[in-house]
């Protein structure tokens, strides 16, 4: 395969935006709720055994839920960052979770995303919106990393980051990790964060009922370890997982739902996007129950750790109750789709990794037209724990998958970047990716390793 033949396949060429849906006066509010390891069996719409979420249930009811949604990365700091920039995060060396200076010496990678970097929030800001992030940032700032950007340099009026931030709100903890039992005087509990987080966000959005607004609700509640409080572990029905799981995804997804009835209440929720999705998949997995049967979790580039819930909702622009179950969506997608769908220029000259797919958003077809890349784990997991630290690997053997990964329509390969370790699935047939056919499909493998490891050499 030629080089250029792998640049178009690959799309690393500017691409021109779609025409907008809507004009500047009609532009649309945005809302995006992104919840920390969350996986397609957490949520009852999805299939989730035993534990009902009503409220991100009718969330699909009234929206568009896709079945095949994957994220940038299976850990947190670089799917964040595949979302805000609209690129591949191995694009602004972060492949791993952000964390101390020497921490990400070790994973070779920066300490904090570029402010130069293209940012979603920035371009709806210099469209006229007013922009606020609230919850988990983890893109920079907390442990020893004391000089990471502002929120406003990402086009935030207002930041209220978690203490991996470079700006912590002083009721998620000033330097406290939100896991610890021991809190600040000022810090609210554990338990007690995502009814903040929602609190604060609806405070903003009223402060603005003339000027469109955009809000990236980051929760991290469902993150391990659970710390429920005696009250909201009421629930003993068994059920996947254990009681304190179950007490803080219903607590979430309680949250969840108080948060859109109060901007029903506001009179916001006609013409407010609303965004669902999970940052990576989860951890633990409970016997794959949380994956809805997928191989892998967090720290694995098997289908568990890339692909998430993902809902979206624009009462009388994406249509109500409809399952999307062939469309590949990528949260490199979200930026340029937004941008279409809100009348909101895109940033001149960036090629974006994602592709507008507002078309899909409205119910029409749109082809993937190309590859989806992933990088997770530059050092090997073994008895080294610097390597260790860089990288958590999956402490379930069979998740734990080659460290470069590519999508191409049906076709998934998996490769180390030293171009060991082959693995070839035809998801149409074996979503679990039970078989691997790397030696029976010699063609399609030498054509999908040659693309992966030419990315891969393509990133610093």
């Amino acid at each position: 395969m030629s080089k250029v033949t792998l640049l178009l396949a690959m799309g690393l060429f500017t691409v021109a935006s779609s025409a907008s849906f809507v004009s500047a006066n009609e532009q649309p509010n945005v809302l995006i709720v992104f919840v920390d390891d969350f996986g397609l069996g957490d949520v009852s719409c999805y299939g989730g055994k035993k534990i009902q979420t009503p409220a991100i249930d009718r969330l699909a009811s009234e929206g568009l839920r896709f079945n095949q949604f994957y994220v940038a990365s299976p850990i947190c700091s670089p799917s964040r960052c595949g979302l805000i920039t609209g690129q591949f995060p191995a694009r602004w060396k972060i492949t791993s979770y952000l964390q101390s200076k020497a921490g990400n010496r070790e994973c070779e990678q920066a300490d904090f995303l570029d402010p130069s970097a293209p940012s979603m929030v920035r371009a709806f800001h210099e469209a006229g919106y007013a922009t606020a992030h609230v919850g988990k940032w983890h893109l920079g700032g907390g442990r020893n990393v004391t000089d990471a950007p502002k929120f406003a340099a990402y086009g935030y009026d207002l930041g209220l980051g978690t203490y991996e931030s470079p700006e912590p709100a002083a009721a998620l903890g000033l330097k406290s990790v939100p896991w610890d039992t021991k809190i600040e005087p000022q810090q609210v509990p554990r338990h007690d964060r995502t009814r903040w987080m929602v609190d604060e966000t609806l405070s903003f959005v009223q402060q603005h009922p003339d000027q469109p607004w955009f809000v990236n609700l980051w929760l991290d509640d469902t993150h391990t370890p659970f710390r429920p409080s005696d009250d909201q572990m009421t629930d003993d029905a068994g059920g996947l997982g254990t009681i304190e799981y179950r007490a803080v995804l219903k607590e979430t997804d309680h949250q969840i739902g108080r948060l859109l009835e109060s901007l029903r209440e506001m009179k916001f929720d006609q013409n407010t996007i609303v965004i669902l999705a999970g940052d990576n998949g989860p951890q633990p997995t409970f016997d794959r129950s949380r994956t809805n049967g997928l191989r892998g979790m967090k720290w694995s580039l098997y289908e568990g750790g890339i692909q998430t819930p993902f809902i979206i909702r624009w009462p009388g622009n994406v249509p109500a109750g409809v399952t999307n179950k062939t469309t590949v969506l990528t949260a490199v997608d979200i930026f340029p789709t937004l941008c279409a769908l809100s009348g909101v220029a895109p940033p001149a000259g960036v090629e974006f990794d994602g592709q507008d797919m507002s078309l899909v958003f409205k119910g029409q077809e749109r082809k993937r037209r190309r590859m989806i890349f992933w990088e997770y784990g530059r050092k090997p997991a073994s008895s080294d724990q610097k390597a260790l630290r860089a990288f958590p690997y999956p402490n379930e053997p069979n998740s734990k998958s080659p460290n470069v990964a590519v999508r191409e329509g049906d076709w998934k390969l998996l490769v180390n970047a030293d171009g060991s370790s082959v693995e070839l699935y035809d998801l149409s047939t074996d979503p679990i990716e039970s078989k691997n056919i790397a030696e029976e499909r010699v063609d399609v493998t030498s054509r999908l390793k040659d693309a992966a490891l030419f990315w891969r050499q393509s990133v610093p």
